[in-house]
Order: structure tokens, then C-alpha cells, then sequence
């Protein structure tokens, strides 16, 4: 399976997302741990953003064993200003580092393959622990979008984070 992944790591491997895995992908989106912290999608949206060309629909795998363990969602390839969305990162097995090395990966893929000038990403504001992975991966804070996610009968606030190609490249070359 290793020839398919677009880039990875000791533990992971990033992969364009098929229609086969989005059984598992909707599973993942909807589990307790994960629900209250990103929208919802149906099949029908995940196949559209699997087909689209403005949209890398990746899924994660442990290298170990294949299995699918996780998906991210970049929107804005084909944006005049160069400036990718971070839509959307989901990982089922939490407390393992997983997380950290596919924000890297993402990185890596939004600005050394997709030439990516900015990739910014929105977080709810309770999420205490994404917050403070994406800032200590870099992402800088722009703002808030002030209750713009709703939540069964309530809005929730999401925190509005970037990170700049010079900054990452200059980031990566420090030792």
C-alpha cells in the first residue's frame, strides 16, 4: 500500500480517500469523541469532495497495519489567492501522537505540493486540546467567528487560525 500514500511518516501514511473508506470515515465523524468538534457531513457531501478538484479528501492509516485511522480535508486548491481551509482533521485513536504528525503532514502537502500561500483552519473554541496543537505547530490566531457553528439548539464560537508559507519554510529550515 505504501506507493499510494502521498507522504507519511514512521507511524502514518496519507492517502487520496476512495468511496470504499467512507464507511469507516462517516463512523469516525460521528463518534462521541469527535462529533462535538466538527460538522457533520452526509455521504453524499464526503463522495462530492472525494470527486472534486478544489478539494483533497486524504485518509489516514497506520502504517503498521493499514487500518484507517483517521481523515483530513483541505478546500481552496484552486484558489486565485493561494489560501487552503484546513476543513477538517478527524482521528479515531487519540493520546498517540497521531494528531501532531497528521497537522505536519498536512502542512507539508498544503505548502511543498499544493503551493499553498496560506492555510488557515477554524476550531471550536472549547477545544482546548486542538487549540493548543495547532498552535504549537505554528498556526497563528486571526480571530473569532462568533457563534457561527450550531450545536443541536445552541451556536458555538470557532476560533479562526493561519499559517503562511514564509513561516513554514522558515519554521522547517531552523534546526
Amino acid at each position: 500500500m505504501s506507493e499510494d500514500y502521498l507522504l507519511k511518516t514512521r507511524q502514518i501514511g496519507l492517502r487520496y480517500t476512495t468511496i470504499d473508506d467512507l464507511s469507516a470515515i462517516l463512523k469516525m465523524e460521528r463518534d462521541k469523541e469527535n462529533s462535538p468538534f466538527i460538522r457533520q457531513w452526509n455521504r453524499r457531501q464526503h463522495r462530492a469532495a472525494v470527486t472534486s478538484k478544489n478539494i483533497a479528501h486524504l485518509t489516514l492509516q497506520k502504517l503498521s497495519d493499514d487500518r484507517v485511522i483517521g481523515y483530513i480535508i483541505m478546500v481552496g486548491l484552486e484558489d486565485y489567492d493561494k489560501n487552503i481551509e484546513f476543513k477538517r482533521l478527524v482521528i479515531a485513536e487519540k493520546g498517540q501522537g497521531l494528531g501532531r504528525q497528521a497537522v505536519q503532514l498536512t502542512k507539508r502537502l498544503a505548502f511543498e505540493k499544493f503551493g499553498a500561500h496560506r492555510l488557515w483552519l477554524e476550531v471550536v473554541f472549547h477545544n482546548e486540546r486542538a487549540y493548543q496543537l495547532y498552535k504549537s505547530e505554528g498556526f497563528i490566531d486571526e480571530g473569532v467567528h462568533r457563534e457561527s457553528l450550531r450545536r443541536d439548539s445552541k451556536f458555538v464560537s470557532m476560533r479562526v487560525m493561519s499559517l503562511l508559507s514564509h513561516e513554514y519554510f522558515i519554521k522547517k529550515v531552523q534546526p
